[in-house]
């Protein structure tokens, strides 16, 4: 007896020129995923995913967890491979010590950083959010392998949470909780220890709390966050929160590789029969996917690939080990969900280098000879030097002038050095009140008077320019201008 035709219905909704939508398929942009029509939440159960994707994620997340964790307690030259302290305003990144003077340094740094993001986007889409973005790496290889572990796949999680409470789960959902928050108090004394340095968190940690509650609040606050944005909001941090989701909108284009569904490929959808031979769903024009939505059930943002990139979609490829899984099951070729871009799969282009992924590229390049520049031309030493605030000029027995002044002195590196401060362009008497020289601590900050005396007729006005050399170890390191104030004639 021969099948029956596959029935295809005309769409239900207006078609993208993009992926048209077929039988059966929502209006998925007009709401959320994971709300539904009142907008309550629908909590995502994810089923566990296996493949070759999911393992190569595995193998770069323990790289990348293991420097995260570590990267505090790792010293170059002394110094942190990464510290953010605000407080003091001390930045130290790859073991160079930055202050706020080098605020310019930072900010080119930043600008390169975001236009990085921005070009590798461009071409890759959002494999940062996917592969590396720490929200996702702890989410998906963290703490949803530990919730595998003790509440097993996401069936066996839904009728967990569905049934009443009784013994059995509430020692489950309390072990669960506990390793939980464990970890979240771990990773927020890590990221604590990027911003105070691991000494500080130390002495924070061993000493009497009463001497550092502000250090306290800041580690319960930041577990809290942890095992809030990990137990409890997980999905909705990359779908409120982060705002990579709304900005690849601006830098996506029809070029950008992105996690695609082959819709040329796999539609019109329908079931696969036994009794239906590859040459009878190919005339009722149904395409390789079966309509088993593994897609879906695997996806850590609950949505449907196979409506189109959207702006839930992280890249982290669980759908396409799920599709390959099921082309190997019913023997078709591997890559209905792939990665590729737009153009790769409506024309069958190969991917290429547009135009503006070409300027975002000058632009990049531009950036990073100008952070080479501030880099090189970056001195040891940093000085300033002010008058002495409502100090006035002051005339000696001798009949001469004096300038009270305020000399700081940042010294960049690990190592202590000494600073001379010479006049260089008028005769005078420098003098360092109450020291006999200027010794600049390693990595910090030193503030001293300086006394300068002067013949008012060297002065010749009311006013002169002094240009002030600073030197370390006979070496002039920079000059100082600044204003000598006498009586007028």
């Amino acid at each position: 007896m021969t099948p029956a035709p596959v029935k295809i219905n005309p769409p239900a909704v207006e078609e993208s020129p993009v992926f048209p939508l077929k039988s059966g398929q929502e209006d998925f942009r007009d709401h959320l995923a994971t709300a539904d029509k009142q907008g309550n939440r629908k909590w995502v159960y994810p089923k566990q995913v296996k493949g070759r994707f999911y393992r190569y994620r595995t193998y770069a997340s323990w790289l990348l967890l293991a420097i995260m964790f570590s990267g505090p307690f790792i010293r170059i030259n002394g110094n942190p491979l990464l510290l953010i302290n605000v407080v003091e305003r001390r930045f130290s990144v790859l073991g160079q010590i930055f202050w706020p003077q080098d605020m310019i340094i930072l900010a080119v740094a930043l600008l390169l950083f975001f236009m990085s993001i921005i070009i590798f986007s461009t071409a890759f889409g959002r494999l940062w959010c996917g592969w590396t973005c720490p929200q996702t790496l702890l989410m998906e290889m963290v703490f949803r392998k530990i919730e595998y572990a003790i509440e097993e796949d996401a069936n066996a999680q839904r009728a967990l949470d569905a049934q009443p409470w009784n013994g059995r789960k509430i020692r489950i959902k309390l072990f669960k909780h506990a390793i939980f928050f464990a970890l979240s108090f771990i990773i927020g004394n890590t990221l604590l220890s990027y911003i105070i340095g691991t000494e500080n968190l130390f002495v924070i940690i061993t000493d009497n709390p009463l001497h550092h509650v502000s250090g306290l609040v800041f580690m319960v606050l930041f577990t809290g966050i942890f095992y809030a944005l990990f137990a409890r909001f997980r999905e909705q941090a990359c779908t409120f929160i982060c705002p990579y989701g709304r900005f690849q909108s601006a830098i996506l284009d029809e070029n950008s590789m992105v996690v695609a569904y082959d819709h040329k490929r796999g539609e019109t959808r329908g079931p696969l029969s036994r009794s239906q031979t590859p040459e009878m769903r190919k005339e009722a024009g149904t395409g390789d996917c079966v309509n088993c939505r593994l897609c879906v059930a695997v996806c850590p943002t609950g949505i449907d690939i196979r409506n189109g990139t959207q702006m839930e979609c992280v890249n982290c490829t669980a759908c396409i080990d799920a599709c390959d899984f099921i082309m190997d099951k019913v023997k078709k070729p591997r890559g209905l969900i792939r990665y590729a871009s737009l153009n790769t799969i409506e024309t069958g282009e190969k991917q290429r280098f547009t135009a503006r992924m070409g300027w975002y590229t000058v632009i990049l390049s531009a950036l990073v000879c100008g952070l080479a520049f501030l880099l090189f031309t970056r001195t040891d030493v940093e000085t300033t030097m002010l008058r002495a605030p409502g100090a006035l000029f002051q005339k000696t027995a001798e009949g001469k002038i004096e300038n009270l002044y305020t000399v700081k002195v940042i010294n960049k590196t690990n190592r202590d050095i000494p600073v001379e401060l010479k006049l260089e362009n008028l005769p005078g008497n420098l003098k360092l009140m109450g020291a006999g020289q200027i010794i600049a601590p390693k990595a910090n900050l030193i503030q001293a008077s300086v006394l300068i005396e002067m013949d008012p007729a060297t002065l010749g006005n009311a006013n002169a320019k002094l240009k002030i050399g600073v030197y370390s170890g006979g070496k002039r390191l920079k000059i100082l201008t600044t204003t000598f104030i006498g009586p007028r004639l």
